[in-house]
């Protein structure tokens, strides 16, 4: 996988909140209560979110919808 690929299947956390509709602070709260979507922490302290992760968190919030 190139390193442009790989970066297109992580999202940053402002594009996961700017999808969701949501803002950071929620997310953070989400988050806090294991509620978000998996997240990885970079070495800089930034997190990203696998964009499969994402879609499956969205499949199982479906689900119990």
């Amino acid at each position: 996988m190139t390193t442009a690929t790989r970066s297109r299947s992580m999202l940053t956390l402002a594009e996961v909140c700017e999808e969701l509709s949501i803002s950071r602070s929620t997310f953070y709260d989400w988050r806090a209560k294991r509620r978000a979507p998996r997240c990885i922490k970079l070495p800089n302290g930034d997190l990203r979110i696998r964009r499969s992760d994402l879609d499956h968190w969205l499949d199982d919030r479906e689900d119990a919808a």
